[in-house]
């Protein structure tokens, strides 16, 4: 593994280990420019995971601005 891949690895889990929460790492990482392959890749899961997770983040997220727009 060269040395560059290795620091995004070490940050990745250090992300993973701040917000102690699968879910809330695949959306920074996704934030931050990361497609599902490699988020998957970092964390240790499937792209399909990252998938799913990021498409449960995404209807939350409609939910939240829908249920703020109609208050």
């Amino acid at each position: 593994m060269d040395p560059q891949e290795e620091i995004v690895r070490l940050i990745a889990t250090q992300i993973r280990l701040q917000l102690n929460n699968q879910s809330a790492a695949i959306q920074e990482l996704n934030k931050s420019g990361f497609g599902p392959s490699r988020i998957a890749e970092l964390l240790g899961t499937t792209p399909g995971t990252v998938n799913v997770t990021l498409a449960k983040a995404k209807k939350r997220n409609r939910k939240t601005t829908t249920v703020r727009e109609g208050t």
